[in-house]
């Protein structure tokens, strides 16, 4: 089964994982913001941890592979190649995640969403919400890291590579905001209002 031993180090070399003041994309503030865009920008590598996580996911047997766009196409791509299974991804369609460019997910069909980072799990349980509600049965969901400390609220089986445990703040009661520094927002959705 492929494994990789030690990821947060693999982050910390490619430059994915940042320390300063980040609004990470649940508005929430952090100390710390892993941009696995970097983790997967080389092919290789993102093949390694695409098939880590398809290892994971693998009993539960899933048809097929969902990603929210934009963080999780390469992972998910990479996990569906691993499985030998179609991927498709959601994307914004206003507020809204929809499935667009001629996706369609059959009735029944035994979906695993994937994501790379899970912080409040939004994203991942409006991507599962999308394949429900096209009537296919999510039946795990996988990420590259898992920053939830439990509290996402997944209702199936749940598999990630490395748990990273740092804080967050609303930003009313951020102690880097209090300190006077600026957040950055490096995430790929619009900032929400906290």
């Amino acid at each position: 089964m492929p494994r990789i031993d030690d990821l947060e180090g693999l982050l910390v070399q490619c430059d994915a994982l940042r320390r300063g003041h980040f609004q990470l994309s649940s508005g929430l503030h952090s100390p710390a913001y892993v941009q696995c865009a970097l983790l997967l920008a080389d092919p290789a590598r993102a093949r390694r941890v695409g098939a880590a996580l398809a290892a994971e996911l693998a009993p539960h047997r899933p048809d097929s592979v969902l990603a929210p766009a934009l963080g999780g196409v390469i992972i998910g791509h990479e996990v569906a190649a691993a499985l030998g299974v179609p991927f498709r991804f959601v994307e914004r369609q206003g507020e809204e995640l929809a499935l667009r460019r001629g996706f369609e997910l059959a009735a029944g069909e035994r979906v695993a969403v994937v994501e790379d980072v899970v912080t409040t799990g939004k994203s991942t349980r409006e991507t599962a919400a999308v394949a429900e509600a096209a009537g296919a049965r999510v039946v795990a969901i996988g990420a590259i890291i898992d920053r939830s400390g439990g509290r996402h609220g997944f209702d199936c089986p749940f598999a990630a590579l490395l748990a990273l445990d740092f804080p967050t703040y609303r930003p009313a009661e951020c102690p880097l905001c209090a300190a006077g520094t600026a957040a950055v927002k490096p995430g790929s959705r619009p900032r929400p209002v906290v």
